[in-house]
């Protein structure tokens, strides 16, 4: 389908798991009643942001993929006839564990998972401490509507994973995200933030001719020291923000995205085609020591 209605779903969470799977599926509901096709959920959003700490309890939120999420999302999908994109805390294995994606087609099926590649490790982002690194590799689902990339969160800061993903054949990228400001910095470092977080996933949607949906989390949380700064938004192939959500609320919002853009973008800008892969072996290194 060329015209396609997105739903993104921007919400608070809170520390009862089983309150938030509802609340999101409201939403979703909410999203297909006003049209949308495809929905995005926040990353992780059956939870608090648990990472601000380093603390063996919070392994007790996690589940298998496909798993009890899942199957209640599955059941949504079908009734509404859409496709749900949702960020979970997988447990593989015991004590293996993984930051992932379940996207679940229109008619109730599980497509398939996306396990975030790279994982961060900052201070209030302990997410090395949780989970394993992806080993998946990069993911194009075919659904009912659209074929789907799906990178997560700290995924959006690397150009080569949104490139790969354009290559494999994606029509869309996504981005479920978690990423607030701390409450002690300055309004100007803020902006700063916001303002490079948005930046580099316009300059995916240019570099690859595609559309970039990212939905972030909002909210207060970490009693108090983080706001997650909402902003989600979509961004057309040459990297125009065509919808941006409000940093301090919740927001449902539908997005009306035409993937014929990217033939009409891609064959005016040819980045594709002109890309010298013969000289990117140099990509696959950590660093280029000279001498």
């Amino acid at each position: 389908m060329a015209i396609l209605n997105v739903g993104l779903v921007q919400m608070t969470c809170s520390a009862n798991k089983a309150e938030n799977l509802d609340k999101a599926v409201e939403k979703i509901k909410e999203a297909a009643d006003k049209g949308a096709q495809v929905v995005c959920l926040q990353e992780l959003f059956t939870s608090l942001y648990f990472c601000d700490v380093e603390d063996y309890c919070n392994f007790e939120l996690a589940e298998p993929i496909p798993g009890p999420s899942t199957d209640t999302l599955s059941k949504t999908a079908k009734e509404k006839n859409i496709v749900i994109i949702a960020s979970l805390f997988e447990k593989r294995a015991e004590g293996l564990y993984h930051n992932t994606t379940a996207v679940i087609d229109a008619d109730g099926t599980y497509l398939g998972k996306y396990r975030k590649m790279h994982i961060p490790d900052d201070p209030a982002y302990y997410e090395k401490f949780y989970f394993t690194p992806g080993d998946l590799g990069y993911k194009v689902f075919r659904t009912k509507y659209a074929a789907i990339g799906v990178l997560i969160c700290w995924d959006q800061w690397y150009p080569e994973a949104a490139r790969i993903t354009a290559l494999m054949g994606a029509e869309i990228l996504f981005y479920p995200t978690a990423i607030g400001w701390a409450v002690s910095q300055d309004e100007a470092t803020n902006t700063e933030q916001y303002n490079a977080w948005q930046t580099i996933q316009r300059s995916h949607a240019v570099a690859n001719g595609v559309h970039v949906v990212s939905v972030n989390r909002t909210g207060f949380e970490q009693e108090g020291a983080m706001k997650f700064w909402g902003g989600s938004f979509v961004a057309n192939p040459f990297g125009s923000v065509i919808y941006q959500a409000p940093h301090d609320k919740e927001e449902v919002a539908i997005v009306k995205i035409d993937t014929k853009k990217t033939d009409q973008y891609r064959t005016h800008w040819p980045f594709l085609r002109d890309r010298r892969i013969d000289s990117y072996q140099p990509i696959t290194k950590r660093y280029i020591d000279e001498g």
